[in-house]
């Protein structure tokens, strides 16, 4: 069995909240970008054959901009990042499959490389600097309290 020391912990946490930062940034810019230029995406959507642009412009603004602050702050980070993950998916293969193209195949696999990432996400949490972990700790100190009642 190996003992961690406090040392390992925090520097574990802080490289998860690096991480997360690092991983939200790129979909909190893209789904900003996609609110403030909403008919260029559109039009952009409609050029790949998705049908309703409008509603697939919707979601991806929803799912990119939410999901990244989300994952940013560390607020129910693993749903966020399955949820990324799975976007990060759909949009490679919605987006970046024209393999002749050598930055459709850059994107195809850099989205396959976020997925990924985001699975770790999913899997672990989002470590201690967190929303999440904050919610725990004030629902367990509301907890203890009522138990001493």
């Amino acid at each position: 069995m190996m003992i961690e020391s406090k040392h390992e912990d925090v520097g574990r946490d802080v490289a998860a909240l690096v991480g997360r930062v690092l991983m939200s940034a790129i979909f909190v810019w893209s789904g900003f970008t996609k609110l403030t230029a909403a008919a260029w995406f559109q039009g952009y959507l409609a050029s790949l054959g998705v049908p309703f642009p409008e509603p697939a412009w919707a979601a991806a603004v929803a799912i990119e901009l939410v999901g990244g602050l989300a994952l940013l702050l560390g607020m129910q980070a693993r749903a966020a990042a399955a949820v990324l993950g799975v976007w990060c998916i759909v949009t490679a293969l919605i987006g970046h499959t024209n393999f002749a193209d050598v930055d459709a195949r850059i994107h195809f696999m850099k989205n396959v490389a976020m997925a990924g990432g985001f699975l770790f996400i999913a899997t672990f949490g989002a470590g201690a600097y967190s929303l999440d972990r904050l919610r725990l700790r004030l629902r367990a100190a509301y907890l203890g309290r009522l138990s001493h009642w």
